[in-house]
């Protein structure tokens, strides 16, 4: 048995079909250019990665190549890590030096020793923040935080602040005895 439709259902029928074939379509076009984008995202956060690795490796040679001039008291090669506007701050609380400042202080020295024991590296644009855990013959641990800036496409020590970790544990005697020889200075 044949079943007859009006015009209008059949046109409201075809409308249906062709609504529905439109939205397939768009459907299909959208996961295709969401995958193509998700493809694009991911080869551009390799990129990323990438360059992210190769900048926190010049960064960390930087802090790695400090230490060994350092060690060597090469002064020459030891200030040119730095940015001439650079900041050290060292474990007394008088010294926040500029670098002609601190250079006064280092020359006449045969220089000092730190080894690396683990660092990490936070990347901002042209920014790299690091902290670090050293051990010195002299002092034992300490700690070297401070900023690297990417200047003329080579990082550079923009600050550098070295310190000593104090133990929770014996904290309020350290800054008792820090507070006598404070007072004695005086």
């Amino acid at each position: 048995m044949m079943t007859y439709t009006s015009s209008n259902q059949r046109h409201r029928n075809l409308k249906i079909f062709y609504t529905l074939m439109m939205l397939l379509s768009i459907l299909i076009c959208h996961q295709t250019y969401a995958k193509d984008q998700t493809k694009q995202l991911s080869a551009t956060n390799a990129m990323t990665q990438v360059q992210a690795n190769s900048d926190q490796q010049a960064a960390a040679k930087v802090l790695d190549l400090l230490n060994e001039y350092s060690s060597h008291a090469d002064w020459d090669r030891y200030f040119a890590l730095y940015r001439a506007d650079a900041i050290f701050i060292g474990t007394d609380a008088n010294e926040r030096w500029g670098m002609e400042e601190f250079e006064r202080y280092s020359r006449p020295t045969t220089g000092w020793r730190y080894d690396l024991t683990k660092r990490a590296l936070l990347q901002y644009g042209d920014v790299m923040l690091f902290d670090e855990l050293l051990t010195s013959p002299a002092y034992g641990v300490s700690r070297g935080t401070g900023t690297l800036i990417k200047t003329d496409g080579k990082w550079k020590i923009a600050q550098y602040h070295l310190s000593f970790p104090i133990p929770n544990a014996i904290a309020k005697q350290i800054m008792a005895e820090i507070k006598v020889a404070a007072a004695t200075a005086q």
